[in-house]
């Protein structure tokens, strides 16, 4: 066995802070507003990074920075909206809210077994022309509800599609519990699709975790329909270079990389390390390698981070408990801090 002392020859500098806050949107929330005060401060976003254990954890993140209007690119995943599941579920919710999203339509029906274009074609012909409520005053449509009363032409397949979105459709459930009925409708289909459906199953749980927060599907879509400004509109040039990102990545894409600033979201026992990395010594090791990595990548600011009371639906538990790598260090090396 080796030993191994660490040291650095850099006097000075910040200590690395922890900050421990009240739920996931609130941690996302002080993540964007630090980096608005360091970019103030003359640090420039491509000198910033956020790193997570795994490419879900970025996902509230990724609308809070949108909303904040500042560009980013992510690296060890596909953004939170570019993803095919997510994207699938959030075409379950607009046509809620629009019946007449011709586009949606067609991506939830090619999802139903034995739909293929022509006949999802036909439906959403059908849906136009004969099935879609009566307008009213001021352009608007009677009920939603009241849209999904007439499918019993339709296959066995199609009704029950047609019978989940009456049901999810009732104007008092909230965007949570919409999404719920949705997500257990689209499990099956998720599994018959997807060979990696358990990794996609987290996203969609955490997607679950920030439908919670919202108290009108409209709101949600809104946010979700934000592109983040990390290039410019096609054929038309921004007035010189736009390289200014923020760069999100998972710990593993980050090997060999520096920034000024670094932010390490979710230092939370559960998800870092993960619930199925405690098994044995050797995995916890290796997450204990990554901890350290993340830590080694800043250069100026260091912010690590994690959110409490975060429900777990894989294993029903609640994580409270900050990384065991970071708990219990000397307040005189790690300074804590506590959002509310």
């Amino acid at each position: 066995m080796y030993y191994k002392e660490l040291f650095t020859h850099k006097p000075g500098g910040h200590l690395p802070q922890l900050v421990c806050a009240e739920n996931e949107n609130m941690q996302s929330r002080f993540v964007v507003q630090k980096i608005l005060e360091l970019r103030e401060e003359g640090i420039p976003l491509r000198e910033i990074a956020v790193l997570f254990r795994s490419s879900f954890l970025s996902f509230d993140l990724e609308i809070e920075l949108t909303k904040a209007n500042l560009p980013f690119v992510k690296f060890g995943g596909f953004k939170f909206i570019e993803t095919a599941h997510v994207k699938d579920v959030v075409a379950y919710l607009r046509v809620l809210e629009n019946p007449r999203d011709v586009v949606s339509w067609n991506r939830i029906l090619l999802l139903v077994e034995g739909v293929g274009p022509r006949t999802a074609e036909k439906v959403i012909d059908d849906i136009l022309k004969r099935r879609v409520a009566e307008p009213v005053a001021d352009g608007e449509t009677l009920p939603t509800t009241r849209f999904w009363m007439h499918f019993n032409d339709y296959s066995d397949n199609l009704r029950t599609l047609f019978d989940v979105l009456k049901r999810v459709a009732k104007p008092n459930l909230a965007p949570a519990e919409q999404t719920f009925q949705i997500l257990q409708y689209y499990e099956p289909i998720l599994r018959a699709r997807y060979d990696d459906h358990m990794k996609r199953k987290k996203d969609l749980e955490m997607f679950q975790n920030i439908t919670e927060r919202y108290r009108e599907t409209r709101a949600l879509l809104t946010d979700l329909a934000l592109e983040p400004p990390n290039q410019s509109i096609v054929d038309v040039e921004s007035p010189g270079p736009e390289d200014e990102f923020l760069t999100l990545s998972t710990i593993h894409s980050a090997k060999g990389l520096e920034w000024n600033s670094v932010f390490i979201i979710y230092a939370l026992e559960g998800r870092f390390p993960t619930m199925r990395s405690v098994a044995s010594d050797a995995e916890i090791e290796e997450e204990r390698r990554l901890m350290y990595v993340a830590c080694t990548r800043a250069k100026e600011h260091l912010f690590v981070t994690y959110p409490v009371n975060i429900y777990d639906r894989e294993s029903g538990m609640i994580l409270t408990k900050p990384s065991r790598f970071i708990q219990g260090i000397d307040e005189k090396l790690l300074e804590p801090w506590v959002i509310e």
